[in-house]
């Protein structure tokens, strides 16, 4: 691919063709990304190394984290960036490829329906992701996990866990609710801004 193509690709992530999308890109690529790479690793960085079980074991301690966490939520959070940013990008990566500018995408139908439904899809994924994020964690992190062990032929067949600063991460987790919430809501008002664009209740830029 061109340098003029990455140029275009590059433009159109960072400027979407309405404003609701831009801001989004900017509440999307700024706040949620910083909130998830530094308070994230200062909330979840060392969990492992502090969740302590009874018996107090290495095993133990091993095998109940790995049930108590499937899969790390950095790791569950960072997909869901990565996925959720897939169809906007797959979008830019076309409009580039065919040299559309962002300022006329909304003039043409077919380039407008292709875009809206890049929008479709990351509010289907977004929700995807909110319905999985509560399978997995809950709304709510308790300080006491009680691990089933008998799996590892103990005399014992449950254990009680301690979990490390469960309050934070009682509310890093609503707050990334809320941050799904709130992308899923500018999705929706971006695609009301161009359906008003396109009735002439808005004027396009």
């Amino acid at each position: 691919m061109s340098p003029n193509y990455m140029r275009s690709f590059s433009e159109g992530c960072l400027r979407p063709p309405t404003v609701i999308g831009q801001f989004h890109t900017l509440f999307f690529g700024s706040v949620r990304m910083f909130f998830l790479g530094v308070l994230g690793f200062a909330v979840y960085g060392n969990e492992a190394l502090h969740f302590s079980c009874d018996p107090d074991k290495r095993e133990v301690n091993l095998f109940c984290y790995n049930q108590f966490r499937p899969i790390t939520p950095q790791v569950f959070w960072a997909l869901q960036l990565v996925i959720v940013l897939v169809p906007g990008a797959f979008f830019h990566l076309y409009a580039a490829c065919k040299n559309i500018k962002q300022e006329d995408i909304l003039q043409n139908s077919f380039y407008t329906g292709f875009y809206i439904f890049s929008v479709f899809l990351r509010i289907i994924l977004e929700a995807v992701a909110f319905w999985l994020q509560i399978q997995l964690f809950g709304f709510k992190v308790n300080a006491i996990y009680i691990c089933d062990v008998g799996a590892l032929e103990k005399k014992f067949n449950i254990t009680r866990c301690m979990v490390p600063e469960h309050l934070e991460k009682t509310i890093f987790l609503i707050a990334m609710y809320t941050f799904t919430v709130i992308t899923v809501i500018l999705c929706v008002a971006e695609i009301f801004e161009i359906s008003c664009r396109k009735l002439g209740i808005f004027k396009s830029q």
